[in-house]
């Protein structure tokens, strides 16, 4: 029955997902000062879509769609800025290493791509601290560093910023449906 309350308190039996139970976890691969900070002072984040390309092959004026390539949206953190701007420091250094802001060039000591990418985690957490869920992001680096906006009219306020990832794609694990449970 469509209008009974009942069913849907019997399908969300859990309590359903809460969106402020989560983790980030990065390591930063060419100033590590900020990193044990980064679970803490990452308060939003998302889970990025993931979009299966189209290919169109047109027969006898119709359209044939099959699945094309995948692609992932970018990653994007929302980070609080603490007095010693220890992870905007550190974002700041692991982009100028990928490419220099004065000369152009690569400050890690090799060209490959794997000298300055990482992995990172978002883990979600059910409403008793039990991890359920693990993002995995594979090859990531920092795209852009947002600004910081600065106001005299913004009394009471804590800073924070962007920053974007680019990474080569996720991957997910965890158990679901016993979250509850343990």
């Amino acid at each position: 029955m469509a209008f009974n309350v009942n069913e849907i308190r019997s399908q969300l039996s859990l309590g359903g997902a809460r969106s402020s139970l989560f983790q980030v976890r990065f390591n930063n691969p060419a100033n590590g000062a900020g990193d044990l900070k980064v679970p803490f002072m990452v308060k939003a984040t998302q889970i990025p879509a993931s979009t299966l390309g189209l290919i169109e092959v047109p027969y006898y004026g119709r359209k044939f769609k099959i699945a094309g390539d995948r692609t992932f949206a970018p990653w994007n953190v929302t980070v609080i800025n603490d007095e010693d701007f220890l992870i905007r420091n550190a974002l700041e250094e692991w982009s100028s290493e990928i490419n220099n802001h004065e000369d152009n060039l690569r400050g890690f000591g090799s060209a490959s791509p794997s000298s300055y990418k990482q992995d990172a985690t978002v883990t979600q957490f059910s409403k008793t601290g039990v991890p359920i869920r693990e993002y995995k992001f594979v090859g990531i680096y920092p795209a852009e560093i947002a600004e910081i906006d600065l106001n005299w009219e913004a009394a009471d306020q804590i800073q924070e910023f962007q920053c974007v990832f680019q990474y080569d794609y996720w991957t997910v694990s965890g158990a679901t449906g016993s979250a509850g449970t343990a």
